[in-house]
């Protein structure tokens, strides 16, 4: 008579491809981890690695007779943050000097560059000859390499044989002086604003063309339906392309560098800049890291916060 014993090689070879097709399963399921990883790894070498560090080198006094053995640097604890934060002192007051000159380069910088990509995004949503070859110069200076470009705007700027001086008919100092500002802002924007075209460009696609037939038909003018049209659906749009520009306007170091060198006038001395010649040309790198963690922070608070308001009012609409 048979007996379960009899029939377990039976159950197990009944079982063997059920547990292999489980095997697959996991495997399959482990594969976009495991593909994902070697990018993980460089990713927390390349930026959270000297972010911890920077983070620890600012609670010790780092300078330039520490750079042989940094683990000789004595602690400072909070000391570098309270120097950096005295406003009444000169360190805090550059520095405080520095971050007002940022946040209006940021706002210039944001609100042109917005502005330039959104009129040409809605202009060429129309249909024109010479459309394509329009879009594709709109596109040269986010295609030039950085440095190129900025190389180029600086010879430019020359006083005596710049291009700029040669069409204004002036003999002006640009990159001195007040000057200084406003040439940064137009080499930022002029660098940048194809980046905000190519976004609403790609949101302006997702807009059904029967709304503006509608809006047509009901006598709405072009503005009108940019008002209630345009602008209402490309919200989200907006919303991530705006945050992006900040974040890389305010934490701007290759332009001005670029630009003007190590040593950029006072005028156009963004917090970047002060960052680095705290940290490679006074070598005060404790100072350097701990300015450095204060901006971090000043981005993600902003950040976060815009982020949480931006959800607020886009769950209010909905």
């Amino acid at each position: 008579m048979p007996t379960a014993l009899d029939d377990a090689p039976a159950v197990k070879a009944a079982g063997a491809p059920g547990s292999r097709r489980v095997r697959r399963g996991r495997r399959r399921v482990a594969l976009p981890y495991l593909l994902l990883l070697p990018a993980i790894l460089l990713e927390l070498l390349v930026h959270l690695i000297p972010m911890i560090a920077g983070l620890v080198m600012s609670f010790f006094k780092l300078t330039q007779f520490y750079i042989r053995d940094f683990s000789s640097a004595p602690a400072a604890g909070l000391d570098n943050y309270k120097f950096v934060l005295d406003f009444n002192a000169a360190a805090g007051k550059s520095l405080l000097g520095s971050f007002w000159i940022s946040v209006l380069y940021t706002v210039l910088s944001v609100g042109f560059c917005w502005l330039f990509g959104t009129s040409a995004a809605v202009l060429m949503q129309k249909n024109f000859r010479g459309r394509g070859l329009l879009r594709t110069l709109f596109l040269v200076p986010y295609a030039l390499p950085m440095y190129a470009a900025v190389i180029t705007w600086s010879f430019m700027f020359q006083k005596d044989t710049g291009l700029v001086n040669g069409l204004l008919g002036t003999d002006s100092f640009w990159l001195i002086g007040d000057n200084s500002f406003w040439s940064l802002v137009v080499v930022s924007v002029w660098r940048n604003w194809p980046f905000a075209f190519l976004i609403v460009m790609a949101g302006l696609q997702n807009i059904p063309g029967e709304l503006y037939e509608a809006a047509a038909i009901d006598g709405a003018g072009w503005w009108r339906q940019f008002q209630a049209i345009t602008q209402p659906m490309l919200r989200p749009v907006n919303q991530v392309l705006l945050l992006v520009l900040f974040l890389w306007t305010f934490n701007d170091f290759n332009t001005p560098y670029v630009l003007f060198g190590a040593s950029a006038p006072k005028e156009a001395s963004l917090i970047s800049i002060h960052i680095y010649q705290s940290s490679f040309v006074t070598w005060n790198f404790g100072l350097g890291s701990a300015m450095s963690v204060l901006l971090l922070l000043f981005l993600l608070i902003v950040s976060t916060v815009y982020l949480g308001l931006t959800a607020r009012r886009r769950n209010a609409v909905v």
